[in-house]
């Protein structure tokens, strides 16, 4: 079986089924597995992945002997048939297409109407007695077959046509204006368009359009697996995260014809409504007509209704095979199927493509109508179901065309949803704005720290630089608002206030809107629609939560961030960052950059000060938020030189207002400067360095939870030390913690368990992460900064190159981006090691993993399956890590066979 390149089906049997998929693909899996439960399906066979596969591995060569497997499966095709492939009587005619194991619909190739030439297309017609039908599949067959066997351009083809049916057909049918209908034309415009689209062919390919069958059908399979790595493939494949697939199989079928007349037609129906999840008969087709016109959209289709009251016993047979296909694949189905003169054929079945909505009511559905389990039911799900109900979406009903003129820009789709209003250029500009009410989409070539005012008081985010995951992406992640990033063809001017795309200006104040879910950006105000979590979501993810061990926080900073992420299921936080306190208003900027212009400790504990019961009263709000569950507060992380002003204005301003010097304050700001800021003056260094920031911070939280405890609310506060490097760094530091801690509880007279722990980002200390352990309490893996430092690269300026190491028609040396999926095989390996020396320590050291790839279900199962206790990630991912916690669960149980 290991050499076996060729599959048969037909006659009621199959050598495949439907288990096969990653060698026949799905749709040869299916028509396998259709054929084998005796439904109508046109026999054929279908050549297996494995040859693309080997195809693309061996300098573009087939394997051994494949070429008699074909010849052979060919030879049983005609011989069930009763015709022969080339015959000019009475031609055998066959498709080719494409079927991978996953669905990549439009984007790999197909081939209709194989085996005619100048003279079968005659025996065809006199077979049939129906010349016009024949000329149709030929015109049809030249067309595809130049365009996607020898890549001619499809418009040469398609004027061709147009230019037939407007001085031939328009003329003779006397029909001024209005469309002329591909069934307008006739059996004489037919035969001279096929002489046009041959000498089209010809100014193409320098060659004749070829008579002889043989040459086609090699022709054709060396197209569908030529179109694996065609660009849009590879496209969809990476947009889609799809990867580890063989390649394509190719599935060689005998035609039916559903434009041989009134009693002929074709269509593409759903088992259920794919956009409600509704259990209703859904689809539209056409009569006297191909497949390819249903998806093409050449002519407007009709309702699937329109089949029970033209050819009722045909609709009623398509009702039982809606039926028999969601008993046996328990499963929406997607079915195209033919009638040929008043016969049904189905020719592909396919777990069907379902808006978010509608995956969830369907899962749910067949749960209660015992299909399905509910196991099955939350393995179904996916992280894009979830994410899609979620944001804001362009309201659905406007017309195309209105968008495709609207199109000012198109970047990288950092944040799903969409956001319009009003664009300013600073982050001042984007809350004073917000602040009078007015929605605005804040446009920075890049963010930093000191925006983060801006990005939350905006309603969109749009920047030139940057990818998923630079700064841009992941505080609006956090906060699930509508982001566009990478945006290159943006050219920004702060001092004017505008924006530009070539010849197309974009003023302060103008009205965008972002579609975060593609990456475009449209000129004006497009009309939003904000969606209904419908019941289903709720029974779904409630079922998730009882089956998954894994718990889930979130990264939140704000009290109002943590009552949002408690509704969205988050059972603690994870990671609480201090530093974007710092931002929140004026006042607390001025305070953090007087500390940190201060020449001596003293105007630094003043400083400091002043900065304290700001910190206590949002560490109080996020206790009370939480209400009793584990909170884990990362002290101050980032560089000092991001809270402070660069240019010279804002510099001269800052003087100002703390009565002092510009030169002391230049100076002072200066001296911030790191070559490497990164791997510079940041995290636990500062606390090393300036202690009483430390004081600070500790006091704060120690204090806001004696206030909740006074007040009854428990408090499970765990303080977080960042980019540790060593045990006896780490030793003074969690010294220091629990002296400040036990002054405020004794000051308090109040009892308060806490805990001390640190975020393994470092790989030393990964490394060394057995003595870490002596000290902390729990490790929480920054997996953002651990990947960085482990694979030598900036998430903000790998966009630049890393699409050639993921892209697979190029480098292809990483899966994934490891900056949105854990890099399993070295992090990994890290994070492992970690785990293992950290509890032959510390035997019941909890492990939670708190950077941006928490939210990302690869990485969540690794975490199942490497024993963490928890996972963090930003908000509106919390969902999505319930689901993917619980899939994992799943997973590994079934793999144990229990």
């Amino acid at each position: 079986m290991a050499n076996k390149h060729v599959y048969f089906f037909g006659g009621g049997r199959a050598e495949g089924k439907g288990n096969m998929k990653d060698i026949l693909g799905g749709k040869g899996a299916g028509l396998a597995e259709m054929t084998n439960i005796g439904l109508p399906v046109p026999a054929g066979f279908t050549i297996t992945t494995e040859v693309c596969d080997y195809f693309y591995k061996n300098s573009r060569k087939y394997p051994l002997g494949f070429d008699k497997e074909v010849l052979k499966a060919l030879a049983r095709l005609e011989k069930l048939a009763g015709k022969k492939f080339g015959d000019s009587a009475d031609p055998l005619l066959i498709s080719v297409r494409s079927g991978a194991s996953r669905s990549m619909p439009g984007m790999m190739d197909t081939i209709l109407n194989l085996g005619l030439n100048d003279k079968s297309v005659e025996g065809l017609a006199k077979k049939t007695s129906n010349r016009r039908f024949a000329l149709d599949a030929y015109r049809r067959f030249i067309t595809m077959y130049g365009a996607t066997a020898m890549g001619v351009p499809r418009v040469k083809f398609d004027d061709e046509f147009d230019e037939v049916k407007e001085s031939r057909t328009r003329g003779r049918l006397g029909q001024r204006g209005g469309i002329i209908q591909d069934t307008d034309v006739n059996e004489a415009e037919l035969a001279e368009l096929i002489g046009r689209l041959k000498d089209a062919y010809k100014a193409n390919t320098k060659k004749d359009f070829p008579q002889d069958p043989n040459e086609q059908l090699w022709g054709s399979i060396d197209a569908v697996i030529g179109s694996w790595m065609a660009e849009k493939a590879v496209t969809y494949r990476r947009v889609e995260k799809i990867s580890g697939l063989l390649g394509t199989a190719v599935n060689i079928v005998q035609m039916v014809f559903g434009n041989m007349g009134d009693h002929s037609g074709t269509g593409v129906c759903f088992t259920r409504d794919p956009n409600s999840g509704k259990n209703a008969f859904y689809g539209d087709m056409l009569m006297n007509a191909q497949g390819e016109d249903v998806v093409a959209g050449i002519r407007t289709p009709l309702h699937l209704s329109y089949l029970e009251k033209t050819l009722p016993v045909i609709y009623k047979q398509l009702c039982n095979v809606r039926a028999a296909l969601e008993k046996h694949f328990k499963e929406m189905q997607d079915i195209e199927f033919t009638i040929e003169t008043g016969k049904l054929y189905i020719l592909q079945c396919r777990t069907g493509k379902r808006s978010p909505m509608a995956a969830f009511s369907i899962a749910v559905g067949m749960v209660k109508e015992k299909l399905i389990t509910k196991n099955d039911a939350i393995l179904r799900i996916t992280d894009k179901d979830i994410e899609g109900l979620f944001y804001p979406v362009i309201d659905p009903n406007i017309p195309k065309e209105e968008l495709k003129k609207a199109l000012f820009a198109t970047g990288i789709d950092a944040v799903p949803g969409a956001a319009s209003g009003s664009v300013v250029f600073n982050a001042k500009d984007a809350e004073a704005w917000a602040g009078q009410g007015k929605n605005v989409i804040l446009v920075r070539k890049e963010t930093s720290p000191e925006d983060v005012g801006g990005m939350h008081a905006a309603k969109g985010i749009l920047t030139a630089t940057g990818g998923k995951t630079s700064h841009a992406a992941v505080v609006a992640r956090g906060w699930g608002k509508c982001c566009v990033v990478g945006c290159e063809d943006l050219v920004i001017d702060y001092e004017a206030k505008t924006m530009s795309v070539g010849k197309t200006v974009i003023n302060e104040g103008d009205e965008l809107t972002l579609n975060g879910s593609t990456g475009e950006v449209f000129k004006g105000g497009m009309p939003l629609i904000k969606p209904e979590l419908p019941e289903a979501y709720y029974t779904l993810m409630k079922w998730a939560d009882e089956t998954r061990v894994l718990k889930v926080r979130t990264n939140v900073d704000t009290p109002y961030d943590a009552e949002n992420a408690i509704r969205l299921g988050a059972e603690g936080i994870g990671l609480c960052r201090t530093e974007h306190m710092f931002f929140d208003t004026d006042e607390r900027r001025l305070a953090i950059q007087s500390m940190i212009v201060a020449d001596n400790l003293e105007a630094r504990e003043k400083a400091l000060a002043e900065i304290l019961p700001f910190q206590r009263k949002d560490f109080t709000g996020i206790f009370r938020a939480m209400d009793g569950k584990p909170v884990t507060i990362r002290l101050i992380d980032p560089p000092l030189h991001e809270f402070v002003p660069h240019t010279e204005n804002d510099q001269k301003h800052l003087a100002q207002r703390l009565n002092l010097p510009f030169h002391v304050v230049k100076r002072k700001i200066d001296r911030l400067h790191e070559a490497n800021p990164m791997l510079g003056h940041r995290g636990s260094r500062l606390c090393i360095t300036y202690p009483e920031i430390l004081d600070m911070q500790v006091r704060a939280i120690i204090e806001a939870a004696c206030e909740c405890k006074a007040k009854g609310i428990k408090v499970l506060p765990e303080i977080m030390l960042p980019l540790i490097i060593a045990v006896k760094e780490l030793s003074i530091l969690v010294d220091r913690i629990r002296k400040v801690a036990d002054e405020v509880l004794a000051a308090n007279g109040a009892k308060v368990d806490y805990l001390v722990g640190t975020m393994i980002e470092v790989p030393r200390a990964a490394l060394l992460a057995d003595e870490l352990a002596r000290v902390a309490e729990f490790f929480s893996f920054g997996t953002n900064d651990l990947t960085q430092m482990t694979l030598g690269m900036s998430r903000d300026d790998a966009g630049r190159f890393l699409p050639e190491y993921v892209d697979e028609k190029k480098a292809g040396i990483l899966k994934s981006d490891p900056f949105q999926s854990l890099d399993v095989d070295g992090v990994g390996l890290l994070i492992k090691l970690g785990i293992e020396k950290g509890r032959r320590t510390r035997k019941n050291i909890k492990i939670g993993i708190c950077g941006e790839h928490g939210g990302d279900p690869a990485t969540v199962k690794f975490c199942h399956a490497n024993g963490f206790n928890y996972v963090s990630c930003s908000p509106f991912r919390v969902p999505i890590a319930r689901l993917a916690a619980a899939q994992a669960a799943l997973a590994e149980t079934r793999k144990k066979g229990r």
